[in-house]
C-alpha cells in the first residue's frame, strides 16, 4: 500500500474513534449503525480534506479576529452537513454539533499525538532554577536561544 493511503486510513480510523466518543459524550448526536458511522466519518474526512480548506480561507478575517476559535463553527457546520446527508447519522442541532466538534477535536488531537499521525507534536521539558551560588554557569547558547514553546 502507498504511504498516502496508509496515512488516509489512519486518519479515517482516528476520526471514526473521535466521532464515536462524541456520540457517547454529547447528547443530540448519534449513529443508528456502525456502518452509518463509518460512512459519515468517511464523508467527514473527505469534506475536511477538500471543502474545509476553502472555508478556512474564505473565513480568514473572522478566524484571525477570533484567534482561530471560528474553526469550531466551521467544523460544527461540516458535521451538521454530514448529519443531513445520511439517515443513519443524526445531528439534532447546532449546539450538539458544536460540542461534538470540540470533543472530536480533543480526541483526534490526543490520538494523533499517541499514534504520530498528522502534524501534531508535543514536547515537555523541565525548567531548572538558577544555579547555586559559586557554581559554574552553563555555556550560553549563541543560536538565538531562549525559551521555546513547541506545540
Amino acid at each position: 500500500m502507498s504511504p498516502s493511503l496508509v496515512n488516509f486510513l489512519k486518519r479515517w480510523i482516528i476520526t471514526t474513534l473521535a466521532v464515536l466518543v462524541a456520540t457517547q459524550v454529547v447528547g443530540g448526536i448519534h449513529a443508528d449503525s456502525f456502518g452509518g458511522l463509518l460512512l459519515a466519518t468517511l464523508t467527514l474526512g473527505l469534506l475536511n480534506a477538500f471543502i474545509r480548506p476553502v472555508l478556512l480561507l474564505l473565513s480568514l478575517p473572522i478566524l484571525i479576529y477570533t484567534l482561530g476559535l471560528f474553526t469550531l463553527v466551521i467544523n460544527a457546520g461540516l458535521l451538521m452537513f454530514v448529519g443531513r446527508l445520511f439517515r443513519e447519522f443524526h445531528v439534532e442541532n447546532f449546539s450538539s454539533a458544536f460540542w461534538a466538534a470540540v470533543v472530536i477535536g480533543i480526541v483526534s488531537t490526543l490520538l494523533n499525538l499517541v499514534t504520530g499521525t498528522g502534524n501534531v507534536r508535543a514536547s515537555f521539558t523541565t525548567r531548572r532554577g538558577p544555579p547555586p551560588p559559586g557554581s559554574p554557569r552553563p555555556p550560553v547558547d549563541k543560536g538565538g536561544g531562549g525559551p521555546v514553546i513547541d506545540v
